[in-house]
């Protein structure tokens, strides 16, 4: 592992057939109200004209063919997944009956591919990043999956951290393993949980830490390996389902059947933190997860008093708010700093933008409310 070689730039090994999963089952609660059960965050244009999702397939149509683009998406989601993304092949939408977090996804994602491709190598990235520099996206993918082809490796693409984030976890890596092209790619000595702000800043410092972006990229021989190894109950799970598939079963009613008893846990948890054969990949591209409302002011003009004004929507004596309304429905806001004010047709959200990640937690009380539901 700690032997530095070069591998050669965007050099598959023959027959290798790429595949790459969008994880799209998520909830984006934190960009309530706007983003809903049924269509939440990734089905929205956040940040641009098109949804996170669209922007995602199209970042990726210089690397695989639409053919080979898979979505992992909800039962909630599915209508909406299919109307905005007419272009990817019905069968390539898979649907989760139930929401088992990122593990059972992962299984599920490289099962299907299996059966495009016994020793397919499968990307599987989130569906809800803002990533601007596609040259720069391309090339570390095309690494990451050269990294992926060379060995028995579970490969993960680690975004350079721009300040002490306490948001996210963290990736340190160990030394050079090899290089593609001007690329390197690092072992890896651990993932760390979400740090408090000291540590942060120590992680910012010692240079060797990561953001851990959640983008991931491994064959299917590797991962089937390393389920086997490290998460024993969900292997089963996924043999089970493949021995069924071999019966020549329904492939929905295997999933329904099969996919609520595996257990719920992340990828992360179930491999990553144990594996002994990750390898990094620095990503050489700008990056944003867009957490919360709060990510606007990065996305967006300001006026002269640093308000971010999307919409219907006017400020007087004001600063530093973010504020989002309805087209036809004006919202002002008079006197105030550091808001955030968002208004759809039937809710309307205020907070300070300090608080605008504990959203979730409003969540909860609203489900408890006599009209909670029409709005979640």
């Amino acid at each position: 592992m700690n032997k530095s070689s070069t591998l050669s730039y965007g050099v598959k090994k023959e027959k290798t057939r790429r595949v790459i999963a969008i994880m799209a089952g998520g909830r984006g609660e934190r960009f309530w109200p706007q983003s809903r059960s049924t269509r939440p965050k990734h089905l929205l244009p956040i940040v641009g004209n098109k949804t996170m999702l669209n922007q995602t397939i199209d970042r990726l149509s210089g690397l695989v063919p639409l053919s080979d683009i898979l979505i992992i998406t909800n039962v909630a989601q599915e209508q909406a997944v299919r109307e905005i993304c007419p272009e990817i092949l019905f069968e390539n939408i898979i649907i989760e009956p139930v929401g088992r977090d990122t593990a059972p996804a992962v299984a599920l994602a490289s099962l299907v591919a299996k059966r495009m491709s016994p020793n397919a190598t499968i990307a599987l990235l989130p569906a809800d990043h803002v990533i601007k520099d596609i040259d720069g996206f391309e090339k570390t993918l095309e690494t990451a999956f050269s990294a992926a082809e060379s060995g028995d490796y579970l490969v993960t693409v680690a975004i350079p951290p721009t300040h002490p984030e306490t948001g996210f976890g963290y990736i340190e890596r160990g030394d050079v393993h090899s290089k593609v092209g001007d690329q390197h790619v690092y072992t890896v000595k651990r993932f760390v949980e979400k740090p408090d702000a000291l540590k942060a800043k120590e992680y910012l410092d010692a240079g060797t830490f990561y953001w851990n972006g959640g983008m991931f990229v491994w064959s299917v021989p590797s991962i089937e390996r390393a389920l086997k190894k490290h998460a024993e109950e969900l292997y089963e799970c996924f043999a089970q389902l493949e021995h069924a598939l071999e019966q020549n079963a329904s492939f929905k009613d295997v999933v329904a059947k099969h996919y609520e008893t595996l257990p719920k846990i992340s990828i992360d948890y179930a491999v990553m933190e144990k594996a002994q054969n990750v390898l990094t990949v620095p990503a050489a591209f700008d990056w944003d997860d867009v957490g919360s409302w709060t990510a606007l002011i990065r996305h967006f003009p300001h006026d002269e008093n640093g308000n971010v004004i999307c919409g219907s929507a006017i400020v007087e004596a004001g600063k530093d708010n973010i504020i989002l309304s309805t087209e036809g429905h004006i919202t002002a806001v008079l006197g105030v700093q550091g808001l955030v004010v968002v208004h759809t047709d039937d809710a309307t959200l205020v907070c300070p933008a300090d608080k605008a990640q504990e959203i979730k937690r409003l969540l909860k009380r609203i489900q408890a409310h006599p009209k909670g539901n029409s709005v979640l």
